[in-house]
């Protein structure tokens, strides 16, 4: 059994060591992550310069990527065989609702779903880690992790998964929800007068939607969202079809 663990916080995070450690009780974990912090890249792939990766022991390997270039390297380039599983995270911080667009968490195991592997992301919610939120995420997704290995995931499906920090009342399959920002942007001066702006202001939280991502943590349950690979609104796609649009252009 070969699974592919990685993450976007980098390969020094201590929730990736966490993981890793969990899913090698079901196999070999083997670690391919990026060399830094790579949050919010969502589902970018290096094309503008050629990769390294560095073998830092065995089975772990340090990627000067994103997240995306980690699943890509791993299974094409590093790995020997094509792994089982693909699993992402612990991420420092939940992804819920529009987070999932930018997470690169997120993203590396949206990439893994595209191969056609199973593979899930699991993330803390806390910016605050400690070794009780940690073993009880990493449980988790062991046991997760061996449901998928057993009973596999629906065609173009992978899981988001977003664990409470503390208390956890139980489980629920949720939807993605809304994220509710503050201001995006902080405008300051440098010292020589110069602005120079932070994206990513304040968060407000999410919107109340019942049996979404963000509720499902607000009440100290884990929330499992399974998302597709595909897309395409159908219910838009159908009514797109009535604009006749056919008639914007000159056919011969």
């Amino acid at each position: 059994m070969l699974i592919l663990v990685t993450n976007d916080d980098g390969v020094r995070s201590p929730g990736l060591r966490a993981l890793a450690a969990a899913m090698s009780t079901l196999g070999r974990a083997v670690i391919v992550a990026p060399d830094r912090n790579r949050s919010a890249v969502g589902h970018a792939l290096t094309l503008e310069h050629p990769l390294r990766a560095e073998e830092l022991k065995p089975d772990l390997f340090a990627v000067d990527g994103t997240p995306t270039d980690c699943v890509n390297l791993g299974i094409h380039g590093l790995l020997k065989q094509r792994p089982q599983l693909v699993v992402s995270g612990i991420n420092r911080g939940a992804n819920v609702g529009d987070d999932i667009t930018y997470s690169g968490t997120v993203c590396a195991a949206l990439e893994a779903s595209l191969m056609g592997l199973p593979a899930f992301a699991i993330s803390l919610d806390s910016l605050q880690f400690n070794s009780q939120d940690f073993a009880a995420a990493a449980d988790f997704a062991r046991q997760l992790a061996e449901r998928i290995l057993q009973q596999g995931l629906p065609q173009d499906t992978f899981l988001n998964v977003n664990v409470p920090s503390g208390t956890i009342r139980g489980v629920q399959i949720t939807r993605q929800g809304k994220r509710c920002y503050g201001e995006t942007v902080v405008c300051n001066q440098d010292p020589r007068g110069r602005n120079y702006y932070w994206i990513g202001g304040s968060e407000v939280g999410f919107e109340d939607i019942p049996g979404s991502d963000g509720n499902a943590l607000a009440q100290d349950m884990i929330s499992v969202t399974p998302l597709k690979t595909n897309m395409t609104h159908e219910s838009a796609h159908e009514e797109l079809r009535n604009w006749s649009l056919d008639s914007f252009v000159s056919l011969n």
